[in-house]
C-alpha cells in the first residue's frame, strides 16, 4: 500500500515545534518513519522558514535551529514542483498556496487547525485533517487474538 501523502499547515509546524505536548508534536516525531509522505514546495517551505523565524510564533529556537530543522524536513519530504495555480479558490492567498502544494503533491489530506480555512479543498480531492484526526487513522486497530 503506497503511504499516505499529506501537506503539514504553518499552524501544525509551528505548534508542534512549541511545545512536546500534543497532536502537533506527535504528528512530527513521526516523520521520515514511513507511514505517510510529507510533500512540500519550495513556496511552502519559505512561508514555514518565515513564520518559525518571526518572534511574535514564539518557537523556543534560534534562526540557525530553525533553518537545521527545516533542512532535516526536507531531507524526509518529497519535492513538488507547482506546476498549476488554482487561485483564487480560497478567502486567503496562504491557504490557497498550500491547497496548490497539495494539488500538485496528489495528497489527501491537509493537516490544519483551521479546518474551516480549506472549505472547497474536496472540490480538488483534498480534505483538511486536524493533527489529531490523522494520528488516529495512522494508529493501527488492535487485532483481537482468537481463543480456542
Amino acid at each position: 500500500m503506497a503511504a499516505l501523502r499529506i501537506i503539514i499547515d504553518t499552524n501544525v509546524l509551528a505548534s508542534g515545534l512549541r511545545s512536546r505536548r500534543g497532536a502537533s508534536f506527535g504528528l512530527l516525531s513521526r516523520l521520515g518513519n514511513g507511514e505517510f509522505t510529507l510533500v512540500v514546495t519550495v513556496p511552502l517551505v519559505i512561508e514555514y522558514e518565515k513564520t518559525l523565524r518571526n518572534p511574535r510564533v514564539a518557537v523556543p529556537f534560534s534562526a540557525d535551529e530553525v533553518g537545521r530543522y527545516l533542512d532535516y524536513l526536507c531531507s524526509v519530504a518529497e519535492p513538488r514542483r507547482v506546476h498549476f495555480l488554482w487561485r483564487p479558490v480560497l478567502a486567503d492567498q496562504k491557504d490557497d498556496m498550500v491547497l496548490e502544494a497539495a494539488v500538485n503533491g496528489e495528497c489527501r489530506f491537509i493537516v490544519t487547525y483551521n479546518l474551516a480555512h480549506f472549505g472547497g479543498a474536496e472540490r480538488f480531492g483534498v480534505a483538511a485533517i486536524s493533527p489529531r484526526d490523522l494520528l488516529i487513522r495512522l494508529t493501527p486497530v488492535p487485532r483481537k487474538t482468537l481463543r480456542l
